[in-house]
């Protein structure tokens, strides 16, 4: 097996934009940690950066200073940084490609949000052939509230990890994630 981590839509707007991530608590501290844990394994990591088509957005504006990284995920090693402007990382991007050049068969997802771009991606890479483990707290989201109804972030992520887990994904702890690469 030929793992790869990505890392997706660690941005300033989910801490200090429009879209403050709300859970679960300790969201961020398990992506750095499996991050670091990638890194100390040699498990490549791809991090992925979201910036909205429309240069007048409110959010993601590219160049913004929400649209940065969160300057942990920033400053920790990487493999490759990917752009895109919907929420599948696949979807008008190389990831595909990439991971093909690099033989990565198992993608570990973690990022924000987990109903969106989490979810999104882990779809598209299901229907591509690739393994996927879902980071169920490496992963986060926040309340959402629109003309549907409300969910609260902690149903919208019990929702998600329990439809991924139904067909799609392996979901798993960051705890689980870390042994397993210990002992690849």
């Amino acid at each position: 097996m030929s793992r790869a981590l990505l890392v997706i839509d660690v941005q300033r707007e989910y801490f200090d934009g429009a879209l403050p991530i709300s859970h679960p608590a300790g969201h961020l501290e398990r992506i750095l940690e499996v991050m670091d844990r990638a890194a100390e394994a040699g498990v490549p990591t791809v991090v992925i950066r979201h910036h909205q088509a429309d240069p007048q957005s409110p959010i993601f504006r590219k160049d913004s200073e929400m649209w940065q990284l969160h300057p942990e995920v920033q400053s920790r090693p990487r493999d490759v940084l990917i752009d895109k402007q919907l929420p599948g990382s696949f979807t008008g991007t190389n990831l595909d490609a990439w991971l093909k050049e690099n033989g990565v068969d198992t993608l570990s997802i973690a990022g924000y949000m987990t109903h969106m771009c989490c979810d999104t991606t882990a779809r598209q890479a299901f229907h591509r052939g690739y393994k996927v483990e879902f980071l169920r707290d490496a992963t986060g989201t926040l309340t959402v509230e629109n003309e549907a109804g409300k969910a609260t972030a902690e149903q919208l992520q019990q929702s998600i990890l329990v439809a991924q887990q139904m067909f799609i994904s392996e979901v798993i702890g960051n705890d689980v994630w870390k042994q397993r690469v210990e002992g690849s």
